[in-house]
């Protein structure tokens, strides 16, 4: 699969290096010309570096790998390079005291969506700090981690499906992309307990045998 990856950071990092590895042409999209070649060479198995539209405009699927906010920016300048691409969006709207910034407003994937409107936008990645998709694979107590992918295209949600698996982890449908604004909230909850709280989210929900109750 051809992936352009917009963004030089840490999650464009970890992201990257596991679909390499996992055979995927990929393309590293930077306004820093720099910082792109820099990564691209980190990164190795004949990674490339380019321009944000070339980016963009090689893959089959694009990941938004940018701040929030930067990412509708750039989406919006690239929108015709988008058309007819899956975009996903690994982004958090958090700020200080982990507050959601679309509070009472569309999620940023929604917002992605707007900016270009001709790209499939599904939202996944965004619970888990950028060093546990380096982990070869993300396996806990004997589990796959599992991710969950919000989507309203069938086939961009096979293709995002595919790319979570290939970093290891089991893809987990999560409905339609009205839903993203739910996954950007579980994430500032859980930084919110993790970093703020020192607290063990996974502890917060029981197993799913007993969601609806105990057993009787």
């Amino acid at each position: 699969m051809r992936i352009g990856v917009l963004g030089t950071g840490n999650m464009a990092d970890a992201l990257a290096s596991s679909w390499v590895r996992a055979g995927h042409e990929v393309v590293i999209g930077g306004r820093n010309a720099a910082k792109a070649e820099q990564l691209a060479a980190r990164i190795g198995g004949g990674a490339k570096a380019a321009s944000l539209r070339a980016a963009a405009e090689f893959g089959q699927v694009v990941l938004a790998a940018l701040p929030y906010g930067a990412g509708t920016d750039v989406a919006r300048e690239l929108r015709t390079a988008l058309d007819g691409k899956v975009l996903v969006d690994c982004s958090n709207p958090s700020g200080p005291g982990f507050r959601l910034l679309t509070e009472g407003g569309p999620s940023a994937a929604q917002q992605l969506a707007a900016a270009a409107p001709g790209a499939h936008v599904v939202k996944a990645f965004n619970l888990c700090h950028e060093d546990v998709w380096r982990m070869r694979p993300p396996v806990f107590e004997g589990r796959p981690l599992a991710v969950p992918v919000c989507g309203d295209d069938k086939d961009a949600l096979t293709l995002a499906s595919e790319l979570v698996r290939d970093v290891g982890c089991d893809p987990m449908a999560a409905g339609g992309l009205e839903r993203a604004g739910l996954l950007e909230a579980t994430a500032a909850l859980f930084i919110a307990l993790w970093v703020g709280e020192g607290a063990d989210a996974q502890a917060i929900a029981p197993p799913l045998a007993y969601a609806s109750g105990p057993r009787r």
